[in-house]
């Protein structure tokens, strides 16, 4: 591995995505919505991706094909989150509507403090890529086309959730009530389901690269995200709040990760 070639990959993704995220900060500060942040995060590895490609030394096609598996997968969940989030620019997300109140009386230098962890954990969470974009090998391995079907499912999976979450929301007699339809009836989180496989899918084509191993850091990051701080418990903290017994009943029935049984 060039340690030289790795570490210019490290800093220039760091040094992209912290300025990225300063920016995003000005611009969440003005309107007073610091749900911006998610956008913007899943907008990173796309940058990250291309900057991968640029300076890594492995070989092109491998490069080719992980970088544009990372910006597909970037650039439709940052296209969602833009959507989703710039539908409602001026009443910001209750997750952050929460943090807001629990960091007074300066919640704005907070919040740039974790505009820039989300800049930090971009580079943290790119580690396969790093190791995948320097892997000289000439050859496709039997674990780098494993990678990319479990990525293909996933992303489809992932993206499936999206749209039946969106098309719930939209219409106006929901309002109020919780998502059960598709996905949402085996799973009350399916969408974080199908983005932890992403990054098991990002593992696994790791695993054919010198240290590659060193990726599994990835997805069990993400997993302890997803149940213990910003995923999991947040949304459904929020989920409560805002749909009361409906909601209860929901987490008594239905699985909250993986979509594949419905309780009784």
């Amino acid at each position: 591995m060039d340690k030289h070639v790795l570490l210019q990959m490290v800093v220039a993704s760091l040094a992209a995505c912290c300025l990225i995220m300063f920016f995003v900060w000005l611009w969440a500060y003005k309107i007073k919505n610091a749900g911006v942040v998610d956008i913007f995060w899943a907008f990173n590895f796309a940058v990250i991706a291309v900057l991968c490609y640029l300076l890594g030394t492995g070989f092109d096609i491998r490069k080719a094909l992980i970088c544009s598996m990372v910006i597909i997968w970037s650039s439709r969940l940052g296209i969602y989150l833009f959507i989703r989030v710039g539908s409602h620019l001026a009443e910001e997300e209750g997750r952050y509507k929460q943090l807001r109140k629990e960091w007074q009386p300066n919640p704005d230098r907070k919040f740039f403090g974790f505009f820039q962890m989300q800049a930090a954990s971009n580079v943290y969470l790119a580690t396969p890529f790093f190791i995948i974009c320097l892997n000289s090998n000439p050859e496709l391995s039997i674990l780098e086309k494993a990678g990319f079907v479990i990525w293909l499912i996933a992303i489809i999976g992932e993206a499936a959730a999206d749209w039946q979450l969106k098309k719930f929301k939209n219409n106006p007699g929901n309002k109020g009530k919780v998502c059960q339809s598709g996905l949402w009836n085996y799973s009350r989180h399916p969408n974080y389901f199908f983005e932890w496989m992403i990054w098991i899918s990002y593992f696994t084509f790791a695993l054919a690269s010198p240290y590659g191993w060193i990726s599994v850091i990835c997805p069990l990051t993400m997993l302890f995200l997803i149940f213990k701080l910003t995923g999991i418990p947040m949304t459904e903290e929020q989920s409560l709040r805002s749909k009361g017994d409906a909601y209860s009943e929901y987490q008594r029935t239905t699985s909250a990760f993986v979509p594949w049984f419905k309780k009784g």
